[in-house]
Protein backbone atom coordinates (compact mmCIF):
# COMPACT_ATOMS: atom_id res chain seq x y z
CA UNK A 1 0.00 0.00 0.00
CA UNK A 2 2.32 3.23 -1.52
CA UNK A 3 2.01 6.56 0.54
CA UNK A 4 2.50 8.67 -1.71
CA UNK A 5 2.60 8.19 -5.55
CA UNK A 6 4.99 10.20 -7.54
CA UNK A 7 3.43 12.08 -10.68
CA UNK A 8 4.96 11.80 -14.23
CA UNK A 9 5.79 15.94 -13.39
CA UNK A 10 7.35 15.05 -10.36
CA UNK A 11 9.81 12.80 -11.92
CA UNK A 12 10.43 15.15 -14.40
CA UNK A 13 10.99 17.64 -11.87
CA UNK A 14 13.48 14.79 -9.83
CA UNK A 15 15.47 14.41 -13.34
CA UNK A 16 15.82 18.33 -13.79
CA UNK A 17 17.45 18.33 -10.47
CA UNK A 18 19.98 15.97 -10.14
CA UNK A 19 21.16 16.73 -14.26
CA UNK A 20 21.37 20.53 -13.09
CA UNK A 21 23.51 19.15 -9.87
CA UNK A 22 25.75 17.17 -11.62
CA UNK A 23 25.94 19.98 -14.62
CA UNK A 24 27.56 22.44 -11.87
CA UNK A 25 29.42 19.21 -10.11
CA UNK A 26 31.35 18.78 -14.11
CA UNK A 27 31.28 22.29 -14.45
CA UNK A 28 32.89 22.93 -10.54
CA UNK A 29 35.93 20.46 -12.22
CA UNK A 30 36.70 22.09 -15.04
CA UNK A 31 36.83 25.15 -13.48
CA UNK A 32 39.08 23.97 -10.91
CA UNK A 33 41.62 22.34 -13.43
CA UNK A 34 41.93 25.70 -15.10
CA UNK A 35 42.68 27.23 -12.31
CA UNK A 36 44.94 24.95 -11.35
CA UNK A 37 46.74 25.10 -15.12
CA UNK A 38 46.64 28.96 -14.75
CA UNK A 39 48.56 29.25 -11.34
CA UNK A 40 51.25 27.44 -12.77
CA UNK A 41 51.36 29.25 -15.87
CA UNK A 42 51.71 32.46 -13.80
CA UNK A 43 54.11 31.06 -11.23
CA UNK A 44 56.29 30.00 -14.54
CA UNK A 45 55.94 33.51 -16.16
CA UNK A 46 57.27 35.00 -12.66
CA UNK A 47 59.97 32.97 -12.21
CA UNK A 48 61.00 33.73 -15.83
CA UNK A 49 60.52 37.54 -15.19
CA UNK A 50 62.55 37.14 -11.73
CA UNK A 51 65.44 35.60 -13.81
CA UNK A 52 68.72 37.88 -14.51
CA UNK A 53 68.31 39.49 -18.02
CA UNK A 54 71.53 39.00 -19.43
CA UNK A 55 72.72 41.80 -22.13
CA UNK A 56 72.30 40.59 -25.90
CA UNK A 57 75.60 42.71 -27.05
CA UNK A 58 74.68 44.58 -30.15
CA UNK A 59 77.02 44.82 -33.04
CA UNK A 60 78.95 48.08 -34.85
CA UNK A 61 76.72 50.32 -36.72
CA UNK A 62 76.90 49.52 -41.13
CA UNK A 63 79.31 51.65 -42.97
CA UNK A 64 76.81 51.39 -45.89
CA UNK A 65 73.89 53.37 -43.66
CA UNK A 66 73.86 56.99 -44.53
CA UNK A 67 74.24 58.65 -41.55
CA UNK A 68 71.48 61.60 -42.25
CA UNK A 69 68.74 60.15 -44.26
CA UNK A 70 68.04 63.02 -47.74
CA UNK A 71 64.40 64.03 -47.12
CA UNK A 72 62.96 65.59 -50.67
CA UNK A 73 59.47 67.52 -50.87
CA UNK A 74 57.39 66.65 -53.53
Amino acid sequence: MPIAKITGQGLAAIALSVALLWGCVACEHFQRQNAVEERVRVLREVRRMQAPVHPVPVSDPSPLVPRHPHVAAG
